[in-house]
């Protein structure tokens, strides 16, 4: 429990009491997290006994792609990795509280993954919630997301064609899109770059393809729809799959 300012017995009270309680916190939270990690290394041989002895069995596991499982399925999700792919995931940024018979271990992931030479990363942050039962602990709940992270910005080979000009002519992107009467979007395009202004806010439109932008930080995508006479006649902002479409204005 936090300190306050008080009685000097008081606080020293308090003081030898949390020092007291600090071992046992200490060597549990040190346990666990050595079964986390235990947990994760099993991935990659596809090792389920971790899984079957670390989790309960009443147990509800959600993954980052927002799947839930049971034991049962979650055991049987377990499995080697492909041929030609190999990989590691390692804990960081622990955060711990531990009451009573309840932890809770909420951490980051860092996966480190090759396919077949090629080098790939990803970051998780996943939150744990042990229960000891009779004297011993098990993770009777689960819950994982994936951090966003903004995809590579094209080279500009990539956005050429093997003539070496610009696939797309960039300035076809340039004007104002409208939602509906009021709401309205411009895009513009300046020193080389492309960017998309609304309500005085100016972002750049970073290249995926040539055809395909993002902005830093945003997670989505801005795509140009083209009607039959190949002119840009939409501008769709595509988030999760879904598209809202603002119609070229001028």
């Amino acid at each position: 429990m936090p300190l306050r300012l008080g009685p000097f017995g008081v606080f020293c009270f308090s003081l030898a009491t949390a020092f007291a309680a600090a071992p046992d916190e200490s060597a549990t939270r040190q346990e666990l997290l050595r079964r986390t990690q235990e947990l994760y290394d099993s991935l990659v041989s596809g090792n389920q006994e971790p899984w079957k002895k670390y989790f309960a069995d009443d147990c509800t596991f959600s993954d980052e792609k927002g799947r839930t499982f049971d034991k049962q399925k979650l055991v049987a999700d377990i499995t080697p990795l492909p041929k030609g792919y190999s990989g590691a995931i390692k804990i960081d940024n622990v955060i711990s509280r531990i009451i009573g018979d309840t932890a809770v271990l909420s951490y980051d992931l860092n996966e480190t993954e090759t396919i077949f030479g090629q080098n790939l990363r990803a970051r998780y942050h996943t939150t744990d919630t042990w229960l000891r039962r009779n004297g011993e602990w098990q993770i009777i709940a689960s819950q994982a997301h994936r951090y966003y992270e903004d995809p590579a910005v094209a080279a500009p080979s990539q956005l050429l064609n093997s003539a070496g000009a610009a696939r797309t002519s960039t300035s076809s992107f340039v004007g104002v899109y409208e939602l509906t009467p009021g709401q309205t979007r411009t895009v513009t395009f300046e020193n080389g770059k492309l960017f998309i202004e609304r309500n005085g806010k100016k972002e750049e439109l970073l290249p995926e393809t040539s055809e395909i932008f993002f902005r830093k930080g945003v997670e989505g995508r801005i795509l140009f729809r083209y009607d039959a006479n190949g002119k840009v006649d939409a501008l769709i902002d595509r988030r999760n799959n879904e598209d809202v479409i603002w119609r070229k204005a001028k």
